[in-house]
């Protein structure tokens, strides 16, 4: 990574996580058939010291085979989400080879996480927030990266957007639904939609959300939403929405 103190912050971050204490799917032979915690942490300082292109293929295939994905078997794991910021850094400030691998690994940990909603994570934010979902929060928040990097940057950020997030600010009855104020991250699909509903640790799935106002074309968050067979008090901030299935195909309205 350009400058000592980039590659000293990364691999200080590395080491700070109990990679071990993450959960990991288990494979066919047992619980750490899959993920291995171990290939985490010695991929992840590899990649962000690596110098060149087979440096950093050694670093990627150890966190494509059981660090942060399993590619043989199309699995990601909750440690990618903990690893998207360090490994954005390097794709900021690292080699351009490390950077190339470690956008892969993003590319490949989004795309496994969007087949994949079983899977959960805790953030910040929610308590157990779709993985796919998750990673497309850290992928928005690299976008100035992420919009320099061509057209596999743009790709990324296109699939990131598919995994919207809505934080509800004001909920108000409307006619038989419910109008919901607040600032949406992603883009909402055309149409009715499914949604996630978290609130107070708590995931409920209401079957008919549309986008009532869009953002405005300046780019600002904020935007309104329409909802049926909810109360507004149910809706009361802190209230989040996501998608309930990712990805294209809405729903007649």
């Amino acid at each position: 990574m350009r400058g000592t103190r980039e590659v000293r912050e990364v691999l200080e971050a590395v080491d700070a996580v109990d990679w071990g204490g993450l959960p990991g799917p288990a494979g066919l032979n047992g619980p750490d058939d899959l993920y291995s915690p171990a290939r985490v942490a010695t991929g992840l300082r590899a990649l962000a010291t690596a110098t060149g292109l087979v440096r950093a293929a050694d670093a990627g295939a150890l966190l494509a085979g059981g660090g942060l994905v399993h590619d043989h078997s199309g699995t990601v794991f909750p440690a990618a989400v903990v690893a998207a910021p360090f490994l954005l850094a390097v794709a900021r400030h690292g080699h351009p080879e490390a950077g190339a691998t470690a956008l892969g690994l993003l590319d490949d940990a989004l795309a496994f996480a969007a087949r994949d909603r079983s899977t959960r994570v805790a953030t910040p934010y929610a308590e157990a927030v779709p993985i796919c979902c998750a990673l497309a929060d850290h992928l928005r928040g690299g976008a100035d990266l992420l919009a320099t990097r061509g057209r596999e940057g743009g790709q990324l950020l296109a699939d990131a957007a598919e995994h919207w997030r809505f934080d509800v600010q004001e909920a108000v009855a409307e006619g038989a639904g419910v109008a919901a104020f607040g600032a949406l991250a992603g883009r909402f699909p055309y149409g009715v939609r499914a949604a996630e509903l978290h609130r107070a640790g708590r995931v409920a799935v209401l079957e008919r959300v549309v986008l009532h106002y869009p953002p405005e074309p300046d780019g600002g968050p904020d935007a309104c939403l329409r909802l049926d067979g909810v109360r507004p008090d149910e809706l009361a901030p802190p209230a989040l929405l996501f998608p309930a299935r990712c990805g294209p195909g809405p729903t007649d309205g």
